[in-house]
């Protein structure tokens, strides 16, 4: 790789493709400098929605994040296949604020995927949602140590379930 297209391939995954980010911090016109087609740009893409997907912890928000935020600008099935399957087989064992994060990130990927998926998919991952959503309001709140409702701008059980409230009503306009 030459150093003008590593040096491109950095900035593009520091800001995970937002040339608006990398506008406000300074660097669109170096990168835009490099004349790197679309082409490219959709591998380095996809190339990190791979990491991420494999980074994928209750213990850690980094890569659901990221996930989220490549999300619109990259949109393939499997991103939504693999966050909706990694929620289902793990979401129930994790505490009560990471199934809200997890379930409000997944709500906001299959958004961003809505347009690419399959009918199937789209009903299987809402599905997956509403479950957890459900379980976060029904079941009694759990905290694990290190996690702190103030973080997430929450007060008590009340504030989660009008939370997760809110997430299903986004996963209802979803399906219609």
């Amino acid at each position: 790789m030459t150093e003008q297209l590593q040096r491109a391939k950095e900035l593009y995954t520091q800001f995970l493709g937002h040339f608006l980010d990398m506008h406000k911090a300074g660097f669109l016109k170096e990168y835009k400098s490099f004349e790197i087609p679309r082409e490219q740009e959709i591998e380095w893409l996809n190339e990190m929605a791979l990491a991420y997907a494999g980074q994928l912890s209750i213990r850690d928000w980094d890569a659901i994040n990221a996930l989220e935020a490549l999300s619109r600008n990259y949109q393939d099935s499997w991103i939504v296949e693999r966050v909706s399957s990694f929620a289902s087989r793990n979401m129930m064992s994790a505490d009560s604020l990471v199934r809200l994060i997890y379930t409000e990130k997944l709500v906001g990927i299959i958004g961003s995927h809505k347009q690419v998926i399959s009918k199937e998919l789209l009903f299987g991952a809402c599905k997956v949602a509403v479950q957890i959503l459900e379980n976060v309001i029904s079941q009694p709140m759990v905290i694990d140590p290190g996690h702190e409702l103030k973080e997430l701008g929450l007060k008590d059980k009340r504030a989660l379930n009008s939370r997760a409230e809110q997430s299903l009503e986004q996963v209802k306009v979803l399906i219609n």
